[in-house]
């Protein structure tokens, strides 16, 4: 199995398998803390072989710098069946969307979400959250 996409974004959707995104970002600012970031979504392209088929359990956790859970972990439902139909067809892809709202954030720092696969994490998304910098604004929330 590869990951093809791990991201955050403003949107996203699978269009007969295609995936749309808008907006991906690896960083939130804002003026004050806590804050509450009203919607967003992580989004997950995965590719896999014939040695992948199979019933596939998934989970994605988010945790601060110092290990505590800033969301609960969630388990996709139900697990990912990967089917091949034919011997013809070289790999497969499954897009997974998350759309999350309304997630607090306590203080700036960096948040990890992870992926994991029948328990083994398989790729780290981070996110910086800080503090929003006037001097900086010309260049963007990164800076």
């Amino acid at each position: 199995m590869i990951v093809q996409i791990a991201t955050l974004c403003d949107s996203a959707s699978d269009y007969n398998g295609k995936l749309c995104m808008l907006g991906a970002f690896d960083t939130l600012c804002s003026r004050q803390f806590p804050v509450n970031h009203p919607s967003c979504a992580l989004v997950i392209r995965l590719m896999f072989s014939p040695s992948d088929a199979g019933r596939h359990s998934f989970r994605v956790s988010c945790k601060d710098s110092y290990g505590n859970e800033v969301l609960k972990p969630l388990p996709l439902e139900p697990p990912l069946e990967v089917v091949f139909p034919g011997s013809f067809v070289p790999f497969v892809t499954r897009n997974i969307i998350l759309n999350l709202q309304n997630i607090r954030f306590e203080k700036p720092g960096l948040v990890t979400w992870q992926l994991e696969r029948d328990g083994n994490v398989i790729t780290s998304i981070p996110l910086r959250v800080t503090l929003f910098d006037d001097s900086r604004s010309a260049t963007g929330p990164a800076g």
